[in-house]
C-alpha cells in the first residue's frame, strides 16, 4: 500500500515537470558503431520493455511461448499517462515495444513519451502471421506493406529511435532464414531514406553459440557487393542476453560475449536483459553494461519487463496493474532496477569527432554452422503481384474473412495436387541457403495460392470444378482462356530479382493484407525441394483433397 501512495506523489511531481517542458526531444544519430546525441555526447539506451503480454497458447508448435494476440501499448493514452511517472522514476530514456497497430492513434502516448525524454524502439512484426516465418520464410508484399504502414503511422513523431525488422527470427538450426531478414533491412532502410527519416534499422537476436551467433551479427551488417555499402546493413544490432544471473561479475558473464563483438562495425546493445533463474533479480549487470568495460562495444540495454510477462522460466514483470487499470503497484524488482539505473554513469567517449564512418565488410562465407546465402530475396513488388493476381485464371476467393487460417493448408494441398498433375510450386518458393527465389516468391500468400490454383485448374483443362477448392476459388471471367498462369507470371514479373526503394501500398486494388507467410505452409521452402510443400497437409483437408482429385 505504501508503494501505491508514493506512486501518486510521483505522478503529481512528474506531471508538473511534463507540462512545463515541451521542447523537442534531441535527435540521436549513429556514427560508426556508436550512438550520439545532437550535442555530440554519447547516447546509451537505458531502457525497459514496455508491452503487456498477449494471449499465449501453449503447444508443441509454440516452443517460445509467443503470444497469438497483442495489446498496442502506444495506443492507450490513459495507460501511458499512468505509467510515464514510473518510467521516469526508473530513469529510463527508451522503451522497446514489440507490436503496434498502425490503424490506431498513437498521438497521446508518443507525444507524452517525447516530452518525458523517452525514445521508442518499435518492432515492425506482429504475432502469428505478421512476421517472417521461421518454418516457411518469405519476404513478401504483405509483410512489406505492414512494415511500411507502421513506419508511416509513426513517422510524425520525433522520438522513434529505431525500427526492428525482426526479433529472434534466426535460430541455430535455421540460419538460412537470415537472407530474408537482411532483405527486410535493405528495403526498410531504403524506404526510411526516401522519407527523410533518421530512425535506425535494427534487429534483435537470440543469444546462442558464438559460431553462428557472431556470423549472423556480421552478416546483418555486411555488404554482399563488397563495395563498402551500407545499403543492406542494419544500424542497430540487439542481443537478447540473459547470461548474467544473480550477483555475477563482468568477467563471469559478459567478458566473453563483449570480446566476441569487439570489432563489430555498427551500434550494438542488449535488446533484452534480466535473468530470473537466480532470484531475486539484483540488476547489478546494469553496472557492467554502462561501465568502461562494455561501453567501447555496447550502447546500453533494455531491461525485461515493465509489465508482467510469464514464461516457462517464471515471471519477468516489475509492476502490477489494478483491475480497473488505474493504479500501478511496484515490486522490489522495480526498486532494485531503479537503484541500479540511478548509479549508471557511462563514459562519454569516444568523442563523436574522433569516430570514423562505419565500414561494411564483405559478408562471411557460408559454412556448416551458418548457411545464409549472400544473394538476397528481391524487393516485394506490389504492382507486379497485383498484375499477376488480376490476370490469373483461377482466383482465391475464401469463404471466410480470416483467410490466413486456411491459406496455408490450401497451399500445401494445392501444391501436392499440382505436383501429382505434373506441375510444380517452385515459382512461389524461396531458399535462403541456395539464394534461389521463385518468380512469385515475393507476392502475398493469397496471390501465391491463386497462382497454384490457376495452374491446377489449367492442368485439368480449365474445368470450373477444379478451381473450386471446396468453395475457396473462383474462375476469373476476365482472364484469357489461352494464356497460362506461368506465362502471366513471366509477363507481370519480368524482372523477378529486382531491388528498388519501395513505396507505400495503394489502399485499393490487389491484396494488401498484413498477414505474413501463412502458418502451416511449407511452400516457401519449395525451391530446391519440391516435395517440401506437401509435408503439412492437415487432416482436416483430406476431404478437400479427395474432392479435387475426383474432378481431375
Amino acid at each position: 500500500m505504501l508503494k501505491t501512495i508514493r506512486a501518486f506523489v510521483i505522478i503529481s511531481a512528474v506531471a508538473t515537470f511534463l507540462v512545463g517542458n515541451v521542447r523537442a526531444i534531441p535527435k540521436v544519430s549513429r556514427v560508426g558503431r556508436y550512438l550520439y546525441n545532437a550535442d555530440g555526447s554519447r547516447f546509451y539506451i537505458k531502457g525497459i520493455a514496455y508491452q503487456e503480454q498477449g494471449t499465449v497458447v501453449a503447444s508443441a508448435d509454440n516452443p517460445f511461448g509467443e503470444p497469438s494476440s497483442f495489446i498496442d501499448p502506444l495506443a492507450q493514452g490513459d495507460a501511458c499517462a499512468r505509467d510515464i511517472p514510473f518510467l521516469a522514476a526508473l530513469g529510463v530514456n527508451s522503451i522497446r515495444v514489440y507490436s503496434v497497430n498502425s490503424s490506431l492513434n498513437h498521438d497521446a502516448c508518443m507525444n507524452a513519451f517525447s516530452r518525458a525524454g523517452i525514445y521508442a524502439i518499435i518492432d515492425l512484426a506482429l504475432p502469428l502471421n505478421g512476421s517472417i516465418d521461421r518454418v516457411s520464410p518469405s519476404w513478401s508484399t504483405n509483410l512489406l506493406n505492414q512494415y511500411i504502414a507502421t513506419i508511416d503511422a509513426f513517422s510524425k513523431y520525433d522520438n522513434v529511435l529505431a525500427y526492428n525488422v525482426g526479433n529472434e527470427v534466426v535460430l541455430q538450426d535455421g540460419t538460412g532464414i537470415a537472407p530474408f531478414v537482411k532483405a527486410a533491412a535493405r528495403d526498410i532502410r531504403a524506404y526510411l531514406l526516401a522519407k527523410g527519416s533518421h530512425a535506425l534499422v535494427g534487429y534483435a537476436a537470440i543469444n546462442g553459440a558464438a559460431n553462428w551467433r557472431d556470423a549472423l551479427a556480421n552478416y546483418l551488417s555486411c555488404d554482399p557487393s563488397s563495395s563498402n555499402s551500407g545499403a543492406t546493413a542494419i544500424d542497430l544490432y540487439g542481443l537478447n542476453d540473459y547470461e548474467w544471473c544473480g550477483d555475477s561479475t563482468f568477467q563471469a558473464s559478459y567478458a566473453g560475449t563483449t570480446g566476441d563483438y569487439a570489432g563489430y562495425n555498427v551500434a550494438a546493445y542488449f535488446s533484452e536483459f534480466g535473468c530470473i533463474t537466480s532470484p531475486p533479480r539484483l540488476w547489478t549487470e546494469s553496472g557492467a553494461i554502462f561501465s568502461s568495460d562494455m561501453a567501447p562495444v555496447w550502447s546500453g540495454g533494455i531491461a525485461f519487463s515493465y509489465f508482467p510477462a510469464t514464461s516457462a522460466q517464471g515471471q519477468f514483470g516489475m509492476v502490477t496493474i489494478s483491475a480497473d487499470g488505474k493504479t500501478v503497484t511496484t515490486s522490489d524488482d522495480y526498486d532494485r532496477l531503479k537503484s541500479q539505473y540511478g548509479l549508471a554513469s557511462p563514459p562519454n567517449s569516444p568523442s563523436q569527432a574522433s569516430v570514423t564512418a562505419a565500414a561494411y565488410p564483405t559478408c562471411p562465407t557460408a559454412n556448416s554452422t551458418f548457411l545464409a546465402s549472400t544473394v538476397l530475396p528481391p524487393t516485394p513488388n506490389q504492382a507486379a503481384c497485383g498484375c499477376l493476381e488480376n490476370a490469373l485464371s483461377c482466383q482465391f476467393t475464401p469463404s471466410t474473412s480470416n483467410y490466413s487460417a486456411i491459406a496455408g493448408t490450401l497451399l500445401d494441398t494445392g501444391c501436392d495436387l499440382l505436383e501429382q498433375a505434373g506441375g510444380s510450386c517452385l515459382d512461389i518458393g524461396g531458399n535462403g541457403t541456395t539464394g534461389i527465389y521463385g518468380r512469385v516468391s515475393d507476392c502475398d500468400p493469397a496471390v501465391k495460392l491463386s497462382y497454384v490454383m490457376s495452374q491446377y485448374y489449367e492442368a485439368n483443362k480449365r474445368n470450373a470444378q477444379a478451381c473450386s477448392f471446396a468453395g475457396n476459388g473462383t474462375v476469373n471471367p476476365h482472364a484469357s482462356s489461352s494464356v497460362s498462369a506461368i506465362a502471366v507470371a513471366s509477363s507481370c514479373i519480368s524482372n523477378p530479382g529486382a531491388t528498388f526503394a519501395p513505396t507505400a501500398a495503394a489502399t485499393t486494388g490487389a491484396h494488401t493484407s498484413t498477414s505474413s507467410s501463412v502458418k502451416g505452409s511449407n511452400a516457401n521452402s519449395a525451391v530446391g525441394n519440391p516435395r517440401a510443400v506437401g509435408g503439412l497437409v492437415a487432416m482436416t483437408f483430406v476431404g478437400l483433397a479427395s474432392v479435387v482429385l475426383m474432378l481431375a
